[in-house]
């Protein structure tokens, strides 16, 4: 019989750590890290002289949580226009430049943020990530 008792404590404890943690640190819940992909890809000519230059890129905006997402969808067109206008105003120099995809990443992060801030009080958007950058 003490056996079982011993048993059955040694089953309860866990369950009993648990829930005198959950009860003690009630943490907001963390929310979710969602990518949004602009879709379709962002095509466009860039630079100035007699042979046009295009570019391709697929880009996806990193945020967090599902009514962000949404907000990012919503103001989907706004984006998208203020990327190609952005990539449209680069030259051929600068985009041959050594580190010059790393500046035009954060140039569109800026111009994103700005974006979404104009429209919703606050940046929302945490990061810009180039899943493909073709530059012809």
């Amino acid at each position: 019989m003490k056996a079982w008792i011993v048993l059955l404590m040694a089953l309860c404890l866990p369950l009993m750590v648990q829930a005198s943690e959950e009860e003690d640190g009630e943490k907001a819940p963390a929310l979710a890290v969602a990518y949004v992909t602009l879709t379709p890809a962002l095509v466009g000519n860039f630079g100035d002289g007699p042979k046009l230059k295009f570019f391709k890129a697929d880009l996806s905006l990193r945020v967090s949580g599902p009514d962000v997402e949404a907000k990012i969808k919503h103001h989907g067109p706004l984006i998208r226009n203020q990327l190609v206008m952005l990539f449209s105003q680069q030259t051929d120099e600068a985009m041959a430049a050594a580190g010059s995809r790393e500046v035009l990443r954060a140039e569109a992060l800026k111009q994103v943020q700005d974006v979404m801030t104009q429209e919703e009080g606050q940046p929302l958007v945490e990061d810009l990530l180039f899943n493909n950058l073709i530059i012809q």
